[in-house]
């Protein structure tokens, strides 16, 4: 049996002493589990994407055999660093006049058709699609090395490799050699113990490449980025905007969703989640500012302005206030595997929905309890739309 787990919460590699000041550059902003559960990958402020490696109790199995088992893991899984990767550098847009940071929105993992490992990763306005490959080297190793002789070619080239044999001059010059002669055994014993050699297989540190960069394509900040099921393309959403690409073509996309308005003061929501559906390779799903998730059928029209189903929890906050807008935006969500629920994330809750229920959510979660919404128009409520406005930061920029 495992030892009892002790949980921590952090934002930065390694063991900090009290006290310790932080690097801005070393606070994580990203973390994906692949699918297989062996491997993990984050990203932090810095634009690096650090790999980690399962190292004890790989089960290879499916996760229901896994739980059709009649005991508890024996040991807790442990990962362990495996190569890190510089995804992003800081860069400045000469058109715009401003500087795009290297910090790491998403990290993604690709389905695997190799040894090899694919994922994307992308900070405010490139996705980057990076290979990790592990080679393996042949390393011949002499075991029982004999100064009499230096190297099998300078006893190959002897003049009495073979017995009673000599070497048969040729028009060229050169010399030929027959091959009609048997090698003796106390020659051939010799030749076996002096080379004896052993192939050792070695493995050389991951070596990570970037093999498609798709930019260009986006003008707002890019919030999330997606999988299709087909494994063959993958879509990026920013505040107002979600674009369908393929994994092959980086220099074209498709935009399927487009909320900016033409007078930027009628804007009223952004989208601030997308997920394709982890089935069905024509449905997907965003999230925005107002806590609603809409449902897309790809396949209704080239742009998907029009939505299938549309999952708003309208009893959550009563009324509509800046507060309640604020709060009730969802941050993430994440299809279950089965396809039939939907995971989203607010401020305050933790919210389960069935596709076959767009009325309310079949469960509900509290996060923070202790921020109770009764305690309108007190400084804690300021305190929160403080805290909560940061992402929205570029919205009030724009109205202003």
């Amino acid at each position: 049996m495992g030892s009892k787990l002790e949980w921590k919460f952090s934002q930065v590699f390694g063991e900090r002493k009290a006290g310790e000041e932080i690097e801005n550059v070393d606070i994580i902003t990203a973390v994906e589990f692949d699918k297989s559960g062996e491997y993990i990958a984050s990203g932090d402020r810095g634009g690096r994407v650090v790999l980690f490696e399962r190292t004890n109790g790989k089960y290879h199995g499916s996760r229901k055999d896994l739980e059709r088992l009649d005991h508890p893991p024996r040991s807790h899984p442990e990962y362990h660093y495996k190569t890190e990767i510089q995804s992003h550098e800081p860069e400045f847009d000469y058109l715009k006049s401003f500087e795009i940071e290297e910090k790491v929105n998403k990290v993604k993992w690709c389905p695997r058709a190799n040894d090899s490992l694919f994922l994307l990763s992308a900070n405010d306005k490139t996705i980057k699609l990076w290979k990790v490959m592990q080679r393996k080297v042949k390393k011949v190793e002499e075991i029982n090395p004999n100064p009499s002789v230096s190297s099998e070619n300078t006893l190959l080239s002897g003049k009495g490799f073979l017995l009673g044999q000599e070497e048969s001059p040729v028009a060229n010059g050169n010399s030929l050699e027959k091959t009609s002669g048997i090698l003796p055994n106390d020659l051939s014993k010799s030749l076996e113990e002096s080379l004896s050699l052993r192939h050792l297989i070695l493995r050389e540190p991951s070596i990570s490449r970037c093999r498609r960069v798709y930019a260009h394509a986006h003008d707002f900040h890019i919030n999330s980025i997606s999988i299709n099921s087909d494994c063959e393309t993958f879509i990026s959403a920013d505040d107002l905007r979600i674009n369908l690409w393929n994994l092959e073509k980086s220099y074209q996309c498709f935009n399927i969703i487009d909320l900016k308005p033409n007078n930027m003061e009628d804007l009223t929501e952004v989208i601030t989640s997308a997920e394709f559906h982890p089935v069905h390779c024509n449905l997907l799903a965003y999230g925005g500012s107002k806590g609603i998730i809409r449902l897309v059928d790809m396949r209704q029209s080239a742009l998907c302005d029009g939505c299938a189903r549309i999952f708003e929890d309208k009893a959550a906050h009563g009324p509509r206030s800046f507060l309640t807008e604020l709060i009730g935006a969802i941050s993430h969500m994440k299809f279950a595997s089965n396809g039939r629920h939907v995971l989203s994330r607010d401020y305050m809750n933790l919210k389960l929905w069935d596709l076959h229920m767009d009325s309310s959510p079949i469960s509900t979660f509290k996060i923070h309890e202790y921020l109770s919404p009764k305690e309108a128009a007190s400084p804690k409520e300021h305190e929160i739309c403080a805290i909560i406005r940061q992402p929205y930061t570029w919205l009030w920029k724009t109205r202003t």
